[in-house]
């Protein structure tokens, strides 16, 4: 049986596709699986032992759809639903199986406020996808595997360091969903361990200002993500935004203080862990009965769009610095 798994983007949402990338190559004997993806991601995947082959594009599928139907696949896992990915299953004309994406349930949320969204992880709802397959979720979680290269690069960053650390993830594609820089100061300033600092190349501005008033090791835009999960491995704790960092944190069942800003857990997308770790390893901070959140179900990338920005400046810092220093 041969499958191909579509999921484009992010590194979040890729990584949230690894129970059904797992389930489907241990459960279904003698099955190859595939998985098409940007070539921004191809990292994340080529690692994983589960998957036989990682198809990717950098622009149009149209480069990739002529490879694809030579695999004559037997069944396509949509896990991205969107018009791109429904005009590749339909171009390759095979059976397929998606997801319920719930949204018109988050637009009655954003838009009026009434929730009729239903107590279930995305995770759960991508495993939904398999089970005319007979696939079940094995409970153990979400998978990320480090290169060795990584791993060396890794350790050689750790040996600077020399004790345990907290890590500070500063990424995230929205402005409406991080932690601002100032509160991390507040509480960067009162915490008793050491302080590693991740992010990409775009926020290499906020780290050189928390840089100024902190003493931290900062890796913002030096390393690559492999290295990154690698140092998010061996933290003791991590603060983070709702981002990409704070699933793969969950793979490796870490302490996570996850920030919600616009966006709310309910939406499914908080930290998955697998079923023998501790309901304690997640601490959900967010400013509760705010009248205007969520606003989004993504976010915003320059403001607030009430302009007021209660969501993150209403965030109880000593709760955060309670759980980090106890």
């Amino acid at each position: 049986m041969k499958i191909l798994i579509i999921r484009f983007s992010s590194i979040g949402d890729i990584v949230l596709t690894t129970p059904v990338i797992r389930g489907l190559k241990k459960q279904l004997k003698k099955s190859e699986i595939h998985f098409i993806t940007k070539s921004a991601y191809t990292s994340i995947l080529e690692n994983n032992p589960y998957i036989d082959k990682v198809y990717s594009f950098t622009n149009s599928l149209s480069e990739i759809i002529p490879h694809l139907k030579k695999e004559n696949y037997d069944y396509i896992i949509d896990l991205h639903k969107n018009i791109r990915s429904l005009s590749l299953r339909w171009k390759l004309k095979t059976k397929s199986f998606s997801f319920n994406k719930l949204n018109f349930q988050k637009w009655l949320l954003v838009n009026f406020k009434i929730n009729k969204l239903p107590d279930i992880h995305i995770v759960d709802r991508y495993l939904k996808a398999t089970e005319s397959l007979g696939v079940k979720n094995d409970g153990l979680g979400l998978d990320y595997f480090i290169p060795k290269n990584a791993e060396i690069e890794g350790k050689k960053i750790i040996e600077k360091i020399k004790k345990d650390y907290l890590v500070i993830v500063l990424g995230g594609k929205f402005f409406t969903k991080k932690l601002s820089v100032e509160k991390i100061i507040n509480i960067g300033q009162k915490v008793n361990r050491a302080i590693v600092i991740l992010g990409g190349k775009d926020e290499i501005e906020e780290a050189k200002r928390i840089e100024k008033k902190l003493a931290v090791t900062n890796l913002c835009g030096t390393i690559d993500l492999n290295t990154s999960a690698f140092i998010v491995k061996n933290a003791t704790k991590i603060l983070t935004n709702d981002t990409g960092l704070m699933h793969i944190a969950a793979t490796f069942n870490k302490e996570i203080i996850s920030v919600w800003g616009n966006t709310i857990p309910e939406f499914g997308m908080f930290p998955y862990f697998n079923k023998d770790t501790p309901k304690t390893n997640s601490h959900i901070i967010e400013v509760k009965n705010l009248k205007c959140r969520p606003c989004s179900k993504l976010g915003y990338k320059k403001k607030c769009p009430e302009g007021h920005f209660k969501c993150i400046n209403k965030i109880d810092e000593k709760k955060i610095l309670q759980i980090i220093n106890q």
